[in-house]
């Protein structure tokens, strides 16, 4: 039961900060729709920043890599539209993490810490990226050019689906993927 309320405030805080935000959500609110008191939220998360810090620095990162390991396809251009289609089908409080993750990525929700946390995992991107493609690419002296305009892409698709909430077919995404990653094999 413990753990449950523990998950339960967890949700409903990853609500109130996408509606209103880190600085505009706050811990009373919080206490208010979970139906318990203020003091019960500081057993488990001793400030709203530890409780926003632990659904960026561990949920979102979590569902990034379980996200990333669930894709078993070795054709490249496959492997990234499941990547993105996937995400579709994400379940909502899944979605609503991500979201305020893209948020955070973007400077446009958390704190400086978060933001320090964010630039060190984008440092990580193209050395990823580039170990899933190079083995694809035939043509080897543009491969940071295919990496970056690839990870503007995915980051588009994923804004599309996680942070407007739109759908899109799996047919539109390969297509989008294909334009990049055709010309470079």
């Amino acid at each position: 039961m413990e753990s449950d309320l523990r998950a339960k405030i967890k949700e409903v805080a990853v609500d109130h900060f996408n509606k209103d935000g880190y600085h505009g959500a706050t811990i009373r609110n919080i206490a208010k729709d979970v139906n318990c008191s203020l003091p019960m939220v500081y057993y488990y998360f001793n400030s709203k920043k530890e409780l926003f810090h632990e659904i960026i620095n561990k949920d979102y990162f979590e569902l990034l890599d379980r996200h990333s390991k669930s894709i078993k396809n070795s054709d490249i251009v496959e492997f990234y539209t499941q990547y993105v289609y996937k995400l579709n089908k994400l379940s909502s409080y899944d979605k609503k993490v991500y979201r305020l993750g893209v948020k955070v990525n973007l400077l446009f929700d958390g704190d400086e810490e978060l933001r320090e946390v964010m630039d060190e995992w984008e440092k990580t991107l193209i050395p990823w990226h580039f170990q899933l493609i190079m083995p694809h690419l035939s043509d080897v002296g543009n491969w940071i050019v295919v990496i970056r305009t690839l990870i503007h892409l995915l980051d588009n698709l994923i804004e599309t689906i996680v942070v407007k909430n739109r759908y899109l077919s799996e047919e539109a995404i390969r297509e989008d993927i294909r334009i990049i990653l055709d010309k470079a094999r």
